[in-house]
């Protein structure tokens, strides 16, 4: 390969010319792709280094390693997490916290894999149930749609519309009927961001905030929420992301760079499940080899 991988030295370089997209998501959450069917598609792309991080699991990462020799890419073990902030008014807002190379052992974080998986079934059975009062929708429609002995979400439900001819596409069942604000909606369970940080560091490994500004999926924390989270431990924040609308990049970057937390650009690829295509943004070298250095798990290579 022509790119060298180095740890050692926190400002080494890691890779040169290379295209690097931390973000991404395969069928044991919400995704379309096997986690191998992602490391291909990731050769194709010409990405150098992958994120897989599926939605409170871990589970694709043993398919993903086997994928290193024939793909030529390097991987990146991660988990995007369910959380929630809390305001000082006892509201809560739904957040989204990447987890990367952290050691999948730890009691926390394997304790919230536990949890997560058994509310989200609780969770989308509910909705269905909802859903079934007013539409032609049911149980065995969802498990019809998802991958064996994956958990089931919300993107599933909307599959299961899609195929029964309620909505055209995944996109549009998201902007009604499975809408935050929608009479379907059932909230989640999810931790404190700011113990999840917690768990996170704990496990050894770096916590990166996901499409802070992302609107169109519901309410947002407002950016003084970061600073609490910086505190926290939080190591960066995805910037570049179709989600965080253009013009409020710049306020984000501005954020960060005060508190001194890294700059993320990633895809949020989940295969044909939405239109984010791999590496419409990326990652910089040097981002990542700061993400590296000192976790507990190393980035494999080929």
């Amino acid at each position: 390969m022509p790119y060298s991988f180095v740890v050692a030295e926190i400002g080494a370089p890691l890779y040169r010319e290379c295209m690097i997209d931390l973000h991404t998501h395969t069928y044991r959450s919400d995704g379309t792709d096997s986690p191998a069917g992602l490391m291909e598609a990731a050769k194709r792309e010409g990405l150098s280094a992958v994120g897989i991080t599926d939605h409170d699991t871990i589970e694709g990462w043993a398919e993903a390693s086997g994928a290193l020799s024939r793909t030529g890419v390097r991987l990146v073990r991660g988990m995007e997490m369910t959380t929630r902030w809390v305001g000082d008014d006892g509201r809560s807002t739904s957040v989204h916290m990447l987890a990367y190379l952290f050691d999948p052992d730890s009691p926390a974080l394997v304790e919230h894999r536990h949890n997560m998986a058994a509310s989200r079934e609780e969770r989308v059975r509910e909705i269905v149930n909802r859903l079934a009062k007013d539409f032609l929708i049911a149980w065995d429609d969802v498990v019809a749609v998802r991958e064996p002995g994956a958990p089931a979400g919300r993107p599933h439900v909307a599959d299961a519309l899609v195929n029964r001819g309620i909505v055209p596409n995944r996109s549009a069942a998201f902007v009604d009927l499975l809408h935050p604000r929608g009479k379907y909606y059932v909230p989640q369970y999810a931790p404190n961001v700011l113990e999840a940080i917690g768990w996170i560091n704990d496990a050894g490994g770096k916590a990166v905030f996901a499409h802070p500004l992302a609107v169109s999926r519901g309410k947002i924390v407002p950016l003084h929420a970061v600073d609490e989270m910086a505190e926290a431990g939080l190591f960066g924040i995805e910037v570049d992301h179709r989600d965080n609308p253009l013009e409020r990049r710049a306020e984000i970057s501005a954020t960060a760079d005060r508190l001194g937390l890294f700059q993320f650009g990633s895809s949020d690829y989940h295969g044909d499940g939405k239109p984010n295509r791999l590496a419409e943004f990326t990652t910089a070298p040097d981002t990542l080899n700061a993400l590296a250095h000192g976790a507990y798990l190393e980035v494999l290579n080929p």
